[in-house]
């Protein structure tokens, strides 16, 4: 009785199932019940090293003691740390921390236009790219088709992205995988093109890696597996591990900036940016990416097979960021057949699958996922 009066409090903005999860670790949770889950979503890839893992619990058991926040204004040494760490890493110039990636994207956008004041002349449109219609947008913060400032085009069609190029556009600004669509993957000479573009035109190239950064596709950026650099970078989900954290990065003149450009803007603390510096330094150790990319191949292979046996498909994504479509079968429905087999995937959308494990999955943990996966199929299909 308690439980469900304190569910009546929380604003019902998204649908939740009843499980009320109370512990975690690596890819399990468990519930109140003392019933353990498979976890193949991570908090849609927040949970980058898992639940609770061992080095991010230490790194903010340390940091609660010495520091959480001193206040915007000031330097704190997680902030210095992990910014030199994350531009090292990614052969950047600057990083600036933020607690969302919605906010890194929208800062992202006023520094493009901030440049474009400075170096071509007050232009400042944003050309973004979208798969299929204009409200699923690559690109959140203002992409919607029409929005002021912005201009949508279709994910994929260099040509149509060619002809929005105007002199008034400062960036264009895209994912090199569209999480949200369904882990659909830019083909290697659609971003290539893209990149080519910017550097013709004279325009900015903003990658939002928020879902794809830090390791989930395999490399630490998804802009490694293209052979592309961009100007502006976002990251989000994963940096953090599960703690709020974002970060926009910048290389060369992108790094524009002044004090005083994003008063009011929301900044990180040392908690947060201590507990990034946790992350990134366990991305960053030999042989970590390599094992995402071994046990990437090995989940491919197995949902490629399971898909092919049951008529779904064909799988997209990279790494451990995978979407398998659906043929006559709804993904919200499989995704409650899968609570049952007490397996939590996605349904990035009506008819995909989404899966975004722990980087740190094991060979075992894959193998038992397709296990409860096949039994949830079958639930729906009526052969359980």
């Amino acid at each position: 009785m308690r439980d469900a009066l304190a569910r009546m409090r929380v604003m019902r903005t998204v649908e939740r199932p009843p499980q009320l999860f109370v512990r975690g670790q690596g890819s399990w949770l468990w519930d109140a019940e003392g019933d353990a889950y498979l976890d193949f979503n991570q908090g849609g890839a927040v949970n980058s090293l898992g639940h609770s893992p061992s080095v991010l619990v230490s790194a903010l058991r340390r940091q609660v003691e010495n520091l959480i926040n001193p206040g915007a204004g000031y330097y704190n040494l997680g902030m210095l740390k992990l910014a030199t760490r994350l531009c090292h890493a990614t052969d950047s110039d600057q990083a600036y921390f933020l607690s969302s990636g919605a906010e890194a994207n929208e800062v992202a956008i006023r520094l493009a236009r901030k440049w474009g004041q400075l170096h071509r002349g007050g232009a400042g449109r944003i050309v973004t790219a979208f798969n299929g219609s204009p409200d699923k947008a690559s690109v959140r913060p203002g992409s919607e088709a029409g929005a002021a400032g912005f201009t949508s085009v279709p994910f994929n069609d260099l040509g149509a992205l060619a002809a929005a190029l105007d002199e008034q556009t400062v960036a264009v600004m895209l994912e090199p995988l569209l999480g949200e669509a369904g882990a659909i993957p830019a083909p290697l000479e659609y971003l290539q093109g893209v990149a080519r573009l910017c550097r013709e035109r004279g325009l900015l190239l903003i990658l939002d890696e928020l879902q794809t950064g830090i390791g989930r596709c395999g490399a630490l950026l998804a802009e490694e597996l293209y052979g592309v650099r961009a100007d502006v970078v976002t990251l989000g989900k994963g940096l953090g591990g599960g703690v709020p954290l974002a970060a926009l990065l910048a290389r060369g003149n992108a790094c524009c900036f002044e004090p005083g450009d994003l008063i009011g803007s929301c900044h990180s603390d040392s908690l947060a940016t201590g507990a990034g510096l946790a992350v990134l330094d366990a991305v960053l150790e030999p042989g970590f990416l390599e094992h995402v990319r071994t046990v990437g191949e090995h989940l491919s292979e197995g949902l490629a097979q399971l898909a092919r046996r049951h008529g779904h498909g064909p799988l997209r994504g990279h790494g451990l960021l995978l979407g398998l479509p659906l043929v006559g079968l709804s993904a919200p429905a499989v995704v409650k057949a899968a609570l049952k087999e007490r397996l939590l995937i996605d349904a990035p959308q009506a008819h995909c699958l989404g899966f975004s494990p722990a980087l740190t999955v094991s060979h075992g943990n894959i193998d038992e996922m397709l296990k409860r996966l096949t039994r949830a199929l079958g639930r729906i299909s009526g052969r359980n």
